[in-house]
């Protein structure tokens, strides 16, 4: 097993496809195949199974893909620290409410004091977020929802809450008058959802559960997995919707939408830091992070 062998492995795990991992690292086809077999010989493993119709990446292969990642990336820091040429570069994955309503606050500020630290962020759901941060994908990832992952290291860094958003209507602007906002009432109206896998999503789910209303009982008119299509399309009356009140602050102080409160011991959430336990931060990683506990503190 050589570092080469594992590099055409993860390419033909990133694009599917024996072809077009030949074409990425400019080597030819048969290689590539040579590769794979040599790492199923040594391994006495079967790692992908192709046919005519299908291509699927087995349980042994998906073990080893993660092992190559990092492999392959111990030995790039490695060279990179020996040969001085080390970046400072934070590999950054975020789910929605970090990465819209989290990083513009944080990085102007962080940038005027590490002008020398730079960031690559991918932003995707929390779920794909996690799940990337195991794999070794990102340095860290901030997301919105927390897993049993025993290979993650969860830190909370902001204490976020889930309300309830309505357009700005006579009848709603009446129900907001009332001591005792009728909850149930507002649960009855058009529903917009998040999608499934992201942290907002989950946490709605979770509040209605505590509620004691399923899914079901609701009047979903549309599950969406962006964040602002909800708002807009709640501001323009298609129904209501549970999201992170982190969310909506600007658009509420503007008139735009109406926020009703929920129960505090059913609504809160929290926000994380996540890395692997095992996994050794740099010292500029380590800065971001004390910068963001510190800045939400």
């Amino acid at each position: 097993m050589d570092f080469k062998q594992l590099q055409s492995f993860i390419s033909v795990v990133k694009y599917k496809s024996f072809t077009a991992a030949a074409e990425a690292l400019e080597i030819s086809q048969p290689t590539i195949s040579t590769h794979i077999r040599i790492l199923e010989d040594e391994l006495n493993s079967r790692l992908i199974i192709r046919t005519a119709k299908s291509f699927e990446i087995t349980n042994r292969g998906w073990e080893l893909y993660e092992c190559a990642q990092n492999i392959l990336k111990l030995r790039d820091d490695m060279l990179s620290r020996w040969n001085g040429t080390e970046s400072k570069v934070v590999r950054l994955g975020v789910s929605t409410i970090p990465s819209a309503y989290i990083l513009p606050e944080v990085l102007p500020g962080f940038g005027e004091l590490h002008k020398d630290i730079s960031f690559m962020v991918n932003q995707s759901d929390s779920r794909n977020i996690i799940e990337a941060v195991h794999k070794g994908t990102y340095d860290i990832g901030l997301v919105g929802m927390k897993t049993e992952d025993e290979l993650l290291e969860f830190v909370e860094f902001y204490q976020d809450r889930m309300v309830l958003i309505t357009p700005k209507t006579e009848y709603f602007l009446s129900l907001k008058q009332q001591k005792d906002v009728p909850l149930k009432q507002l649960l009855t109206e058009p529903m917009l959802l998040r999608e499934q896998g992201s942290g907002s999503g989950r946490s709605a789910e979770l509040f209605l559960q505590k509620m004691g209303v399923s899914e079901e009982e609701l009047r979903v008119s549309a599950r969406m997995n962006d964040q602002e299509s909800i708002k807009n399309l709640v501001a323009g009356g298609l129904g209501v919707s549970i999201v992170s009140e982190k969310a909506v602050q600007d658009d509420v102080s503007a008139g735009r939408l109406l926020k009703f409160e929920l129960p505090a011991e059913l609504s809160h959430r929290g926000l994380y830091i996540i890395y692997q336990k095992e996994y050794i931060l740099k010292t500029y990683v380590k800065e971001f992070i004390n910068y963001l506990l510190e800045y939400y503190k």
